[in-house]
């Protein structure tokens, strides 16, 4: 029992290199693994599958990027193939934006929202691909959720003023505690949101693709990884994004 339970919390930490016996046969083995060390600061830090999957995604990003902006600043005339698709998804994108923020967001976040959402997305179906998703581990949603707040509290700050400050203590001074938890909160929710519906995915396949018989694996994993990995890792990567564009509407909608 005491084996278990520390296997069990150091699965939720992503520490180390682990591998979870069950029986002589089967492991299961969906942990963060440590790849190259290197000394920083004097402490042995890693480069691990986090890292290696999440720059994969970003460089598949950058080559879509440059490849869409040589087809706009070639564009004919009347677009087609992946001229269109390009367009469609820039028109999908400023809808999405401007329908949570209105006139305040279409012209500033529209880069940033579609950065994160396109990231997070790819991030959160790269499992289909034999990747071991970056959004799995705690590190980058945290990242990614410490991003969202920044620009939530500047924008708190940029348009309240010392505003921003005073309305931690109201009605009454008595609520600061209260006010100032809510507003560290926003980070813990998005972040721990999307780390645990695509850590809870991934456990899931990957129990699912090591305990289960040959015959069970031919037609019924398709199912699960269209639910856990394309349905469940689109509407995460919607609500994160979703909530930052709100967080962010409020804060100028206060002032």
């Amino acid at each position: 029992m005491v084996n278990v339970a520390a296997n069990a919390l150091s699965m939720v930490a992503g520490v180390g290199t682990m591998q979870m016996v069950l029986t002589d046969e089967k492991t299961v083995d969906f942990f963060i693994h440590e790849l190259i060390p290197y000394k920083f600061f004097g402490q042995t830090v890693y480069i691990t599958t986090t890292h290696v999957c999440e720059l994969i995604i970003i460089l598949g990003i950058v080559i879509f990027a440059l490849a869409a902006r040589y087809k706009i600043m070639h564009a004919e005339e009347i677009p087609r193939g992946f001229q269109n698709v390009v367009e469609l998804l820039v028109e999908m994108l400023q809808k999405y934006v401007h329908g949570s923020m209105g006139k305040h967001g279409t012209k500033c976040y529209v880069n940033y929202i579609g950065t994160v959402i396109l990231l997070i997305f790819l991030c959160n179906i790269s499992g289909l691909v034999g990747l071991r998703p970056p959004t799995a581990d705690y590190g980058t949603t945290l990242c990614l959720a410490i991003i969202s707040v920044v620009m939530i509290q500047y924008n708190n700050i940029k348009w309240n003023k010392w505003g921003a400050f005073t309305s931690l203590f109201e009605p009454i001074f008595l609520f600061f505690p209260i006010n100032l938890i809510g507003e560290v909160a926003t980070v813990v929710s998005l972040s721990l949101r999307l780390y645990g519906n695509i850590m809870a995915g991934t456990v899931m396949i990957t129990l699912y693709y090591t305990l289960m018989p040959i015959f069970a694996k031919i037609g019924i994993p398709a199912f699960l990884h269209v639910y856990l990995d394309l349905f469940s890792g689109a509407i995460q990567a919607y609500v994160f994004t979703m909530l930052t564009m709100v967080f962010i509407t409020n804060k100028i909608e206060s002032n």
